[in-house]
C-alpha cells in the first residue's frame, strides 16, 4: 500500500468511527435535558454509583483478556480456527470469574448497597452486565483489528439507540427514575451480548475447545493488566464514589452531569484511535525510520488540537450546563473545563500507549496507571474537602496529565520512536 492509499484508509476509517461515535455521543447528550428534569440530583447520583460498580468490575470479569484476542489476530500465520479457539479460551476465563463473583455479590450486597446508595439486587445484576459488556467488547475488537469500521459503528449505534428508547420508556413513561435508567442499561447489554455471540459464531470466531496453552497465553497478557484496569478505575471513576461519601448522592449526581457533558471528548479520541491502531501497527511492523518520523510529527499535531478543545470547554462550559441541564445542575459548570482537560490528557495517552500494546510488554503500564490512580485518590481526598466537586475535577485532570507523561516514557522504552527527531512538515506529507 502506498502513502496516498494509507492516508485514504486511515481517513476513511476515522470518518466512519467518528460518525458512529458522534451518534453515540449525541444520543445520551440528547437524553440529558430530559433525564435531568425527570430525575433529581440524588437519583442521578445513584446512576453514577452504578457506573462506578461496573467500572470496578471491568478489570475483574474476564481478567482483561479481551485485548489479548485483538493482539492475537496479528500473530503470523494464525488461522481463523486457531483464533476462534483462543477467543473461546477468553470466554472460559470470563465464565470462571462470573462463577466466583456472583456468590460474593450475593453475600456482600447488603452492606455494599448501603454504602453506595444502591438497591442490593443491582449489585448482583452488575456482574452479569459486566459479562455482557465483555462479550460486546470481544465482538467489537475483532471488527476493529480487521478494519470493519462500518460494522463496528453500526453495532454501537444500535446499542445506544436501544438504550435511549428503553430509558425514555422506563424513566419518562413509567416514572421509574434511577431504577429505570439502570434497568434499561442492563437489558440492552444482555440483548447486545446475545447478538455479539451470534455474530462471533457466524464468523467462526468462537470455539469452546479446551486449550490450556491458550488459557495461559491469554492470562499472561491479561493478568498484568489488572492493576492497570484498577488504576483506570482509580483515575476515572473513584471521584464519584468519594464525592458521594463526603458530599452525598446529590453532589455525585451534579458531578455526573458534568462528566456526561464532557464524554464527547473520549468518544472522539476513541473514534480516532480505533481507526489508527490497525494503521499504526502495520507501519510499526515495517520499521521504516522515515515513516516513524512522520508518525511522530502527526502525533504532535494531534496533541495541539486536543489541548485547544480543552480551552474551549473552560470558556463555554458554564453556559452549556445552564442551557442543557437546567438550574438544578448549574454547579456542574464549574468543573466542566477541568474534566475536559483530564479527558484531553486521556486522548493524548492512548496515542502513546499503543506502542506498549504493540510490544506485548504491559507490566510497567500497570505500575504507571496504579501510581497515577493512587495520586488521584490522595488529591481527591484533599481537594474535595477544600473545593467540593471542583476539587475532584482538578484532581482528575492532574492525575490524568501525570499518567500521560509517565506512559509516554514507558512507551519509548518499550518501542522507541524518534520523538525528538522529526520535521514540522512531516505531518503534512508522506504517510500522513
Amino acid at each position: 500500500m502506498n502513502a496516498a492509499q494509507g492516508r485514504q484508509g486511515l481517513l476513511a476509517g476515522s470518518a466512519t468511527y467518528l460518525a458512529a461515535n458522534l451518534v453515540n455521543a449525541v444520543i445520551p447528550f440528547a437524553l440529558l435535558p430530559v433525564l435531568t428534569r425527570y430525575m433529581v440530583p440524588a437519583e442521578y447520583g445513584q446512576v453514577a454509583m452504578y457506573q462506578v460498580v461496573l467500572a470496578a468490575l471491568s478489570g475483574i470479569v474476564g481478567l482483561s483478556v479481551v485485548s489479548s484476542a485483538n493482539i492475537k489476530y496479528y500473530d503470523d500465520g494464525i488461522t481463523t480456527e486457531q483464533l476462534g479457539s483462543f477467543i473461546g479460551a477468553c470466554f472460559q476465563i470470563m465464565c470462571m470469574t462470573v462463577v466466583v463473583l456472583v456468590p460474593v455479590a450475593i453475600v456482600a450486597r447488603a452492606p455494599l448497597a448501603k454504602w453506595l446508595g444502591l438497591e442490593p439486587l443491582w449489585l448482583v445484576w452488575s456482574v452479569f452486565a459486566s459479562a455482557a459488556n465483555f462479550t460486546c467488547l470481544m465482538r467489537l475488537g475483532q471488527w476493529q483489528v480487521r478494519g470493519r469500521a462500518f460494522r463496528y459503528g453500526t453495532f454501537q449505534v444500535m446499542q445506544s439507540l436501544a438504550n435511549a428508547v428503553l430509558t425514555l420508556l422506563l424513566v419518562v413513561g413509567f416514572a421509574q427514575g434511577a431504577k429505570g435508567r439502570i434497568d434499561a442499561q442492563n437489558w440492552v447489554l444482555a440483548g447486545s451480548a446475545l447478538v455479539a455471540c451470534g455474530l462471533l459464531a457466524k464468523d467462526r470466531l468462537i470455539a469452546l475447545s479446551w486449550r490450556p496453552d491458550y488459557l495461559r497465553e491469554a492470562l499472561r497478557f491479561g493478568v498484568p493488566l489488572i492493576p492497570h484496569i484498577l488504576g483506570i478505575f482509580l483515575l476515572g471513576t473513584v471521584d464519584r464514589m468519594m464525592i458521594n461519601s463526603r458530599r452525598g448522592l446529590a453532589a455525585a449526581g451534579i458531578y455526573m452531569v458534568a462528566v456526561q457533558l464532557t464524554l464527547a471528548l473520549p468518544i472522539l479520541f476513541s473514534a480516532i484511535n480505533n481507526a489508527y491502531v490497525p494503521w499504526l501497527f502495520e507501519r510499526l511492523k515495517r520499521n521504516d525510520p522515515a515513516e516513524k518520523r512522520r508518525i511522530v510529527a502527526g502525533t504532535y499535531a494531534y496533541f495541539l488540537v486536543a489541548l485547544a478543545l480543552a480551552g474551549l470547554a473552560f470558556l463555554f462550559g458554564p453556559l452549556a450546563v445552564r442551557i442543557i441541564a437546567g438550574a438544578r445542575y448549574v454547579e456542574a459548570g464549574s468543573v466542566l473545563g477541568w474534566l475536559a482537560l483530564g479527558h484531553v490528557f486521556g486522548g493524548m495517552y492512548v496515542m502513546v500507549t499503543n506502542y506498549i500494546f504493540f510490544s506485548k510488554r504491559t507490566g510497567l503500564l500497570s505500575v504507571v496507571t496504579i501510581s497515577s490512580g493512587l495520586l488521584n485518590v490522595a488529591l481527591q481526598f484533599v481537594l474535595i474537602g477544600a473545593w467540593g466537586i471542583r476539587g475532584a475535577a482538578i484532581a482528575f485532570a492532574t492525575a490524568m496529565g501525570l499518567r500521560f507523561l509517565l506512559t509516554w516514557v514507558v512507551a519509548h522504552r518499550r518501542h522507541p520512536m524518534p520523538w525528538s527527531d522529526f520535521r514540522l512538515n512531516d505531518a503534512l506529507k508522506g504517510t500522513w
